[in-house]
């Protein structure tokens, strides 16, 4: 394990601190443009909220090409962590550029692809450098507090972009700001982050071919299990972010100022409870700790139906909803990184890394399109979708339970 500075607070690293740093300060960006893009681009700029959810989407296409290049590179020494991580930054900032200047449906398209591959790049050498830098028995704690800086940033770019369209309702802004954001991490990655990657294959060769890689990881059967049901979790994720606002926007009419404050609320819950979590649940296997999660996300839907339906009363309904979405979130992130570590070889974690983000980018293809379509049909079905997404829950507690005989078998020997 590639250790490059002492334990510091929790027994961490030095480095997954300065990284949570990065993390935080680009995830204020990413907070300023998560819940009002949508609206945005909706109610402002015109476009229905199927375009939006299309293109929301399309940032999957790009972001496959740049988890599969993430995790090539990220286990490559020749490009290694630090590098990739550094360019997934650049490309992120170029396209906030454009999402800023965004006025048709078009542009708006060029502008997620960017975003896509930025992301894509960004998040197998991000989480594999808090894979090299953490123990087993710390790995949840240390992925709690990366994914503890994010939602700390989004919370805080959240209170700060409702404080913008309040004021001066200019939603470019937020585009701007976010670019900064990322420009800022570049800086402290390029002066404060060292290369964590430092396997060397004992043939001697620096890494294996880029395909042989990939091929031995989707051989895993344990992993490709895994990945089925990850990827309907990366859609849940998804509808908070791209579906839920509109949603109590349009159809549960809630002022703009309103949906600041409950998804301010989402952000901070979830961060002051994602530590707490992440700890009680390493008394569970992973593959339990994702039930429960998913059983919380049956719960949250429900109930979102149930807001939407006036059968909850709409203040103390969105914000209970809201809550238990934040549960079940931060039951999912730790849980499901660490599990993905735990199944990779060392000389593979940057490729099992990127097939795990590679979900997040099917899941984002698939979700924001469906809930789009689903916002601009009748409202029976756009209230239906929630309670369709609580059933399908059920098939994926069964894969759960298939995973979990899975990893108390020995593996087998390829």
């Amino acid at each position: 394990m590639g250790k490059t500075s002492k334990a510091w607070l929790l027994g961490l690293d030095l480095q997954i601190w300065i990284l949570a740093a990065g993390r935080l300060l680009s995830h204020i960006g990413t907070g300023f443009i998560l819940f009002y893009a949508p609206i945005f681009f909706v109610n402002t700029v015109g476009l229905t909220s199927t375009q939006v959810g299309i293109a929301i989407g399309s940032a999957s296409i790009s972001g496959v090409l740049g988890r599969f290049l993430g995790g090539s590179w990220a286990d490559n020494p020749a490009w290694g962590r630090k590098k990739t991580l550094l360019i997934a930054l650049a490309i992120s900032a170029i396209a906030d550029v454009a999402l800023a200047s965004t006025n048709t449906f078009s542009m708006l398209i060029a502008g997620n692809l960017l975003q896509g591959l930025g992301v894509g790049l960004y998040w197998p050498a991000t989480e594999t450098i808090v894979a090299d830098l953490a123990t087993k028995e710390k790995r949840n704690e240390a992925f709690a507090i990366a994914r503890l800086a994010d939602n700390v940033g989004m919370g805080v770019g959240v209170i700060l972009g409702g404080v913008i369209i309040s004021t001066i309702n200019n939603y470019r802004l937020l585009f701007v700001l976010d670019g900064i954001s990322f420009v800022a991490f570049f800086g402290l990655v390029f002066l404060a982050i060292k290369e964590s990657q430092n396997y060397q294959h004992v043939d001697g060769q620096d890494k294996a071919p880029i395909l042989e890689s990939w091929s031995k990881a989707l051989g895993d059967r344990r992993l490709v299990v895994f990945l089925a049901v990850n990827i309907i979790f990366t859609m849940y994720i998804s509808q908070i972010q791209s579906t839920a606002p509109l949603y109590l926007t349009n159809f549960v009419e809630a002022q703009p100022e309103l949906i600041t404050l409950l998804f301010t609320w989402h952000v901070i819950f979830a961060s002051v409870c994602q530590l707490p979590v992440a700890r009680l649940l390493n008394r569970f296997s992973r593959p339990k700790a994702l039930m429960i999660s998913l059983l919380l996300w049956g719960c949250g839907f429900t109930m979102m139906w149930g807001v939407g339906m006036s059968a909850l009363p709409m203040l103390i309904g969105a914000i209970a909803t809201l809550g238990i979405m934040s549960f079940a979130m931060i039951s999912y992130t730790p849980s499901a990184s660490s599990l993905v570590v735990d199944l990779a070889p060392e000389s593979q974690r940057g490729v099992y890394m990127a097939l795990n983000s590679q979900c997040w980018a099917i899941g984002y293809l698939i979700g924001p399109p469906l809930g789009g379509w689903a916002l601009d049909q009748i409202p029976a079905i756009a209230h239906g979708f929630w309670l369709a997404a609580a059933v399908s829950i059920v098939p994926c507690l069964g894969v759960l339970i298939v995973l979990e005989q899975l990893l108390a078998k020995p593996k087998l020997k390829t």
